[in-house]
């Protein structure tokens, strides 16, 4: 029996985040290989992070920069360790490397931390994002993660192809793994069009994308509520700050609803999902939950980025105010277009998103890797390049700090 580590940025809360959600799909196929799984994570724990243990996995809580840890993974002697985002990697790999040095190194990206960064400075600068604003430090931390991985999970094709033409990072090392969705367990009808009423949105307000899409609703809205005088917008979110709830205006419909304890629920009653995003990166949690519970969603370029390839948006794709409301008191409107985006949401969920397909390939990659994993890593000289010991300054920068800390 495999024993694998998973060492987690923030513990993984599902209901809060597409992130918690595509964690606990990874441990849970790892489970499903019967192998023993534990999560450690040096953050601190939360009320809407989720019981582990139902699921047979164990926790432990691990400390930064503190030598601890070396005893601890050397007693558990893992056969795999995954590292959620690359900033684990960085605190934990040269770690694994020292005391684990035959342990398959895995990194979920989640989404490319490098590109939602460059996304988001050009925004906050007032102009438009090009390649040239990837080449930060953010993005020479990443992909020097991604090197010193075996295998590194990439939740969106598009984020691939950036990372094949842009870093010339070898497709050998990377695996492309969307959301993973049980197709049996989608509901085969949900409430109808005439049963539904008013838009919604939802997110986490600790993610600056989400936020932002807040703020641009407020834009956005009075022109859906121009056309439809009695319409409202239901905003869902976990840990609302002081400044998102001194928005909530019920006399303009502009509400703001906080914590949702059953996601699809809200989502099944809206009759539209509305997700004006203006920067980001990977795909989004509630654009897939949208499709799901067939609710047809309105978002930008940026939002269904990597998420339908060629085919059809299950509902509308605008990049100005303007077309953004028009698109969606369209659909609020027009049951054959509502209809039409439903068809749309279950054919990519069909094409892209099979969990049992999706999975399979997953394992069938980490057991190739780990099978040929000395030859798999002499191929890539440049990561053994970034483990040598004069390149490890985020090792030398720990022990600095635990002996200070002494």
């Amino acid at each position: 029996m495999k024993k694998v580590l998973v060492i987690g940025y923030v513990w993984p809360e599902p209901n809060s985040s597409a992130a918690g959600t595509h964690m606990m799909s990874l441990l849970r196929a790892f489970r499903s290989e019967g192998w023993q799984v534990e999560f450690a994570s040096p953050a601190q724990k939360t009320e809407h992070m989720v019981d582990l243990s139902d699921d047979g996995i164990s926790t432990q809580v691990i400390a930064l920069n503190c030598s601890s840890f070396d005893d601890y993974v050397q007693s558990y002697n893992p056969d795999i360790v995954m590292f959620d985002r690359f900033m684990m990697e960085e605190q934990f790999g040269w770690r694994i490397d020292k005391y684990c040095p035959n342990a398959l190194k895995i990194l979920d990206t989640e989404d490319l931390q490098c590109l939602r960064n460059a996304r988001h400075e050009a925004h906050k600068a007032g102009r438009e994002f090009t390649t040239a604003d990837l080449h930060s430090d953010i993005a020479k931390r990443e992909i020097a993660a991604i090197l010193r991985s075996d295998i590194s999970l990439i939740i969106s094709h598009f984020e691939i192809q950036l990372l094949n033409d842009v870093f010339n990072v070898d497709a050998a090392l990377l695996h492309h793994l969307p959301f993973l969705v049980d197709l049996t367990t989608l509901p085969l009808t949900t409430k109808s069009f005439s049963e539904r009423k008013h838009f919604m949105t939802i997110g986490n307000f600790r993610h600056a994308p989400n936020w932002d899409a807040v703020l641009y609703l407020q834009q956005i809205w009075p022109l859906i509520r121009k056309q439809l005088p009695d319409a409202e917008l239901h905003i869902y979110g976990s840990y609302p700050p002081p400044k998102a709830t001194a928005l909530n205006n019920p006399k303009t419909g502009f509400l703001i609803k906080g914590w949702a304890e059953d996601a699809y629920k809200v989502m099944e009653e809206a009759k539209v999902c509305l997700s004006p995003l203006r920067f980001g990166a990977g795909i989004k949690g509630k654009l897939l939950e949208a499709m799901i519970m067939q609710t047809p969603s309105v978002t930008t370029p940026i939002g269904s980025e990597g998420m339908h390839k060629d085919e059809p948006w299950p509902g509308a794709l605008c990049e100005s105010t303007e077309q953004f409301a028009d698109a969606a008191v369209a659909l609020y409107k027009s049951e054959a277009q509502f209809t039409q985006a439903q068809q749309h949401g279950q054919q990519l969920l069909q094409k892209y998103y099979d969990k049992s397909k999706l999975q399979t390939q997953l394992i069938a990659k980490i057991k190739a890797v780990s099978e040929s994993l000395i030859s798999h890593r002499q191929a890539n000289f440049t990561g053994q390049m970034l483990k040598h010991h004069t390149m490890r300054s985020t090792q030398y920068m720990a022990q600095w700090i635990e002996a200070k800390n002494k």
